[in-house]
């Protein structure tokens, strides 16, 4: 039965199929992309709608392998456990822990690129060209990081609950962004407030890794707006190989009855 109707499209600009043929962004998908180009790089044209550079590439996929896996926070657990509960679910236990993406894990990469996009984009507006020196960069983080503080915000990409002294993540990506000419605008930006903000806030917190990611893959020119998504996407891998390792020496169930066997009653009213 055909489900062709004369006159009605659904445009769409990714992928496409025959019964001889199946193409992807323009291109014959077993002809032209299988074999010839990486995932990342993939991912990448398909939410940039164009091909990426090497070096973008490279950039790209240093935030991929900087966000995959970050020990046994609680996405990972969340998967683990829920993995536990419903092991004929391989994909609940794996939504469970994307689920996990937000304000505090993973959702800092898009909080800080969209933090650092409005800066520049309100900059830009008022009439100003960007900064040119460390001085100049100096100065707009810090009215920035001031502004955010007296509107009782806090500054996303700032502070890390593990790596109190410094991310090792944050300074090698910002070293290849700057190898591949890419630490462009955003970057730039914040690392200033690396330099600045504990004159503001009256103490010095390090700028983390999930921030970093976010400032560089703004300055790739993709969509602030989907940059959570790019997070969720390397720690999808991640969480791949946390069920992986479920499988072969599990623990979820040593976390479910340790928090279960040392449960403790207390009067609501109290």
């Amino acid at each position: 039965m055909s489900h062709e109707i004369d006159g009605l499209e659904f445009p769409t600009s990714l992928g496409t199929s025959t019964p001889d043929t199946i193409s992807l962004l323009g291109q014959d998908l077993t002809a032209d992309l299988m074999g010839k180009v990486g995932f990342g790089e993939l991912a990448f044209w398909l939410v940039a709608m164009r091909r990426p550079t090497a070096g973008e590439v490279r950039v790209f996929e240093s935030v991929l392998v900087a966000l995959a896996d970050h020990g046994f926070t609680p996405t990972a657990i969340a998967a683990r456990v829920t993995y536990l509960s419903a092991p004929d679910s391989l994909q609940g236990a794996l939504a469970a822990g994307l689920l996990g993406g937000g304000s505090r894990f993973l959702g800092v990469t898009e909080d800080c690129g969209g933090y650092l996009h409005d800066v520049l984009t309100a900059h830009e507006a008022a009439g100003h060209p960007l900064p040119t020196t460390d001085e100049e960069w100096d100065d707009l983080a810090l009215a920035s990081v001031t502004a955010t503080r007296e509107a009782k915000r806090f500054v996303p990409g700032l502070g890390h609950p593990v790596h109190k002294q410094g991310d090792p993540r944050t300074p090698v990506l910002i070293g290849i962004a700057e190898e591949e000419g890419l630490r462009g605008p955003h970057l730039r930006l914040f690392e200033a407030i690396g330099r600045t903000h504990a004159s503001v806030l009256g103490r010095h917190l390090p700028l983390n890794g999930a921030g970093v990611c976010g400032a560089a893959l703004a300055d790739l020119g993709l969509p602030v707006e989907l940059l959570r998504g790019f997070a969720l996407l390397a720690r999808a891998a991640g969480l791949l190989g946390q069920l992986a390792e479920e499988r072969r020496r599990p623990i979820a169930s040593d976390i479910y009855l340790t928090v279960d066997r040392n449960a403790a009653y207390v009067d609501p009213e109290s």
